[in-house]
C-alpha cells in the first residue's frame, strides 16, 4: 500500500534572544552560578560585611530574578564557608573568629608546605624561574598595598599549580575565601610585610637548592606567622 504524504514541517522557528538586560540584571543561563559569583565578589570585598543579614527578598529585586536561584546561590557560599544559614533566621555572612582563622591557617600550612616540598622535589628549571620572578615582582610592588597582595596570592597559587594535585588546590582555594573574611590582612600588619618578604626569600633559595624537607619547613613557619598576624589585636 503506498505510504500516504506527509505533511511539510514547519520551519524551525530560531530560539529567542534574551534581551540585554540592565547593568545590575543578569542573564538566564546557569542563573545561580551568576548570583553566587556577584555575592561572593561583595562578601570578599566586605560591601557585605560579616554578620550582616542577607535579605532574599531585597537581593532578588536587585539582580531581577525569583528567589530559588537566590537561595540555590546561598547554598553554594554556605559549602564555601562564606555564608552561615541559620535555622528559621536566613542567611547571614560569615563572621570568622579567632579559632576560625587558627583553623584556617593551620590546615593552609600543612597543604601548602607539602606543594613546597613536591615542587622542591620536582620542578623544573624555568617553573623555579618563574616562582623566583614572581618573588621579584613581590619585592618591587612593596609600597603598591593592593598590588603587592595580589601578586602574593599569584605566588602561591603558582605554587599550588606547579604541585600538580587539583584536590590541594580546591581546598586550598576555599580555605582562603574564609580567610579573606577577616576584615584585615596580616600582610599589612605592624612589621608583618618586611617578615613575610624574608620568609619567601628563603622558600624561594629552598626551593632552588631543591632542599624538599626545608621548603615545607619555611612554608610551615610562613604561616605559622601569618597566623599570629591575623589573631593578633
Amino acid at each position: 500500500m503506498p505510504s500516504l504524504p506527509q505533511p511539510p514541517r514547519p520551519a524551525s522557528t530560531p530560539a529567542a534572544v534574551p534581551p540585554r538586560l540592565a547593568a545590575g540584571k543578569l542573564n538566564k543561563s546557569a542563573l545561580y552560578e551568576q548570583v553566587a559569583e556577584r555575592l561572593r565578589a561583595r562578601i570578599l570585598a566586605h560591601t557585605l560585611a560579616p554578620g550582616q543579614w542577607l535579605d532574599e527578598q531585597a537581593l532578588a529585586a536587585d539582580y531581577g530574578i525569583s528567589r530559588t536561584p537566590l537561595r540555590e546561590a546561598l547554598k553554594v557560599l554556605a559549602t564555601e564557608g562564606l555564608v552561615t544559614m541559620k535555622l528559621r533566621r536566613g542567611a547571614y555572612v560569615t563572621e570568622t573568629s579567632e579559632r576560625d582563622l587558627a583553623e584556617v591557617y593551620h590546615l593552609l600550612a600543612l597543604l601548602e608546605s607539602d606543594a613546597a616540598r613536591v615542587v622542591a622535589a620536582n620542578a623544573t628549571a624555568e617553573q623555579l624561574a618563574e616562582l623566583e620572578a614572581l618573588h621579584q615582582q613581590l619585592e618591587a610592588e612593596v609600597g603598591h598595598r593592593e598590588r603587592f597582595f595580589e601578586l602574593n596570592e599569584q605566588f602561591h597559587h603558582r605554587l599550588l599549580e606547579m604541585a600538580d594535585n587539583r584536590w590541594r588546590n580546591q581546598m586550598v582555594a576555599d580555605l582562603r575565601k574564609v580567610m579573606k573574611l577577616n576584615r584585615h590582612h596580616s600582610l599589612f600588619k605592624q612589621g608583618r610585610l618586611d617578615a613575610s618578604l624574608k620568609e619567601h626569600r628563603q622558600i624561594v633559595a629552598a626551593l632552588k637548592a631543591r632542599n624538599p624537607e626545608r621548603a615545607q619547613q619555611l612554608m610551615q613557619h610562613h604561616f605559622a606567622n601569618g597566623e599570629k598576624a591575623a589573631t593578633m589585636t
